[in-house]
C-alpha cells in the first residue's frame, strides 16, 4: 500500500512506503547499531523516553530491554504496527502536543535536518514542549561530510550494502539525497530532502526552540544532549 508522500520524498521497493519515503520492510531488516548504547550512557537508568520517529522499533526494543519506558511516535501506522512493548502514538512530529513531559525526548534519524525549515522548527518545538524540568533532548546530527563524500557505500556485516548514491541541490540550502539499500533478495531506495547544518546553525536552531547544547556525546559530534535554555 502506498500513501500520500511528502513533497520531495520518494521510496521504492517491496512493501509499504511511508510519507517520507521509508520502506517498512527495509527498516524491519536493519540491524541494531550503537544507538541504544549511546542513549543508555547519556540518560538516567529507567528514564521514560519519548522517541520521535520510532519507525518499526529498531531502537525502541533494545531500550525496553535495558529497562527504559518508551512512548514511540511515528506518522506511519505500518511502522508502529511492528513496535512491541511500548505505548505508540501516530502523527506528524511537528504537530505533536501530548500535554505531558518526559525525562528524555529523543530525535534520531537526522530528523533535525528536515528540508522544510518550518517542519524543523515544529519538530524542535515539540522536543522542547515535551521535555521535563531537569530532563534532556537527545538529537542525532548528520556527519560533517554527509553531503560531500558522495557517492559512497558501506557493506554491512549482516549481508547488505547501503549506498548514498547522489546528493543534488534542491533549493536554497536544501539537498535531495538518494539512498540505496541492496540485499541479496531485494533492493530499496529512498529519496529525501535534507538541510545541512553547521554546528553554529544547529545550535542557533536549538536556541530558537528554547534549547541549548549540554554536551556532544560522540567524538564526531553526531549525537548531542540538549537541555532547556536557562
Amino acid at each position: 500500500m502506498r500513501i500520500e508522500m511528502r513533497e520531495g520524498y520518494e521510496g521504492t521497493g517491496p512493501g509499504a512506503i511511508t510519507p517520507d519515503g521509508c520502506a517498512v520492510e527495509l527498516y524491519a531488516r536493519l540491524p541494531v547499531g550503537e544507538e541504544p548504547d549511546i542513549i543508555a550512557a547519556a540518560v538516567p537508568a529507567g528514564a521514560h523516553i519519548l522517541e520521535l520517529g520510532s519507525g518499526v522499533g529498531r531502537v525502541t526494543h533494545p531500550l525496553l530491554e535495558r529497562g527504559f519506558t518508551v512512548t514511540a511516535v511515528d506518522e506511519s501506522a505500518d511502522m508502529l504496527a511492528r513496535v512491541r512493548g511500548a505505548r505508540t502514538i501516530r502523527g506528524p512530529i511537528e504537530d505533536l502536543d501530548l500535554g505531558e513531559t518526559f525525562d528524555v525526548v529523543m530525535l534520531a534519524s537526522f530528523l533535525v535536518h528536515a528540508g522544510d525549515e518550518e517542519v524543523r522548527r515544529g519538530i524542535l518545538r515539540t522536543c522542547a514542549r515535551h521535555v521535563a524540568d531537569g530532563g534532556c533532548v537527545l538529537i542525532q546530527r548528520e556527519g560533517a561530510d554527509y553531503h560531500t563524500d558522495v557517492p559512497r557505500e558501506r557493506a554491512d556485516p549482516s549481508g547488505f550494502t547501503v549506498r548514498i548514491a547522489s546528493v543534488e541541490p534542491a533549493g536554497e540550502g536544501v539537498d535531495s539525497v538518494r539512498a540505496e539499500y541492496v540485499f541479496p533478495d531485494a533492493v530499496w531506495t529512498q529519496t529525501f530532502l535534507s538541510r545541512p547544518l553547521t554546528k553554529e546553525q544547529f545550535e542557533s536552531a536549538l536556541a530558537e526552540a528554547g534549547l541549548e547544547v549540554d554536551t556532544y556525546l560522540t567524538p564526531d559530534g553526531m549525537w548531542v544532549r540538549a537541555v532547556p535554555s536557562v
